[in-house]
């Protein structure tokens, strides 16, 4: 039996239109949210990934700056970019897309993202208010798992999850949301051994690893569900996630598709992102009277 896909175009165009509804509210209220995106590489799919954001939040209403630095920018630009955007307040959101120039390196820039317009969670402050529970944006591909796990109705609550991969931009903070939906969540990483050893068992397995085909049939369960965050870019310019789809589908309950799945979800995300940034600092503008 064949895993059933389970598409992210219908969720993403969803939250995409949540974004627009938001936004359209908003401009009547005099605000216009803006999303800047800060680009700094030559990388083909990197541009093709971002001009489909500014499609998006065109489609949505929303303003989106792309500020191509180029290849060769430094450290010190990115940083006193970063900065003045922050301090801009016309801007509501910010990325920082990756990768960067060779020596440059992420985690020294994205201190300089203000927490309250970081709308995909890469300041460590972010990461950390969502550890202890406080408001925050979480990395937006992390959430699009979330969001796929619900629109599918896929309980997590006592449910064994697995999360292949620990970065701070997926592993990590997904693993912080599986918790907050009492999961029994286990991360495993370069280190942790077979895999099978743990993603057999597993109810949910969520693969994002950044390495095409890491995850084959033979690692899952007929119950498992798989989502597959992974993309790579093969040789002839195809996209594959890190998950073996031909293999996976003959044997797991479930798949999200590569493309199709969570890229699609995030894109929408950020959007939304940006305008609930937007109203929470259309909010803080607002003077208090005197009680």
């Amino acid at each position: 039996m064949s895993a059933v896909l389970l598409s992210g175009k219908a969720l993403a165009k969803t939250i995409q239109q949540r974004a627009h509804h938001e936004a359209r509210e908003l401009e009547a209220d005099g605000l216009r949210p803006t999303l800047a995106v800060v680009v700094a590489t030559d990388d083909g799919s990197t541009h093709w990934y971002v001009r489909s954001i500014e499609r998006a939040a065109e489609s949505a209403a929303i303003s989106c700056r792309i500020v191509d630095l180029g290849p060769d920018a430094s450290g010190e630009v990115l940083a006193s970019v970063l900065k003045d955007l922050s301090e801009d307040p016309s801007v509501n959101g910010i990325i920082l897309q990756t990768p960067l120039p060779p020596g440059v390196g992420t985690d020294e820039l994205v201190g300089h993202i203000a927490r309250e317009k970081d709308v995909d969670g890469a300041n460590p402050l972010s990461l950390g208010r969502l550890a202890v529970g406080q408001p925050s944006f979480a990395p937006a591909t992390a959430r699009a798992v979330i969001e796929i796990l619900d629109h599918f109705d896929i309980p997590l609550a006592g449910r064994n999850v697995v999360v292949i991969g620990r970065s701070a931009v997926v592993g990590k903070p997904l693993s912080l949301l599986l918790l907050e939906r009492d999961a029994a969540v286990t991360v495993c990483h370069s280190r942790s051994g077979p895999l099978e050893k743990y993603t057999k068992a597993a109810d949910v397995v969520v693969v994002a690893a950044g390495r095409a085909g890491l995850l084959n049939g033979g690692h899952v369960s007929s119950e498992a569900v798989v989502i597959d965050v992974g993309t790579n870019v093969l040789p002839d310019g195809s996209l594959v996630g890190d998950a073996d789809e031909a293999s996976v589908r003959g044997i797991a309950a479930a798949l999200t598709p590569v493309p199709g799945g969570v890229g699609s979800v995030t894109t929408s995300l950020l959007l939304l992102h940006t305008t609930e940034a937007a109203r929470e600092q259309s909010r803080a503008l607002v003077p208090r009277t005197a009680g």
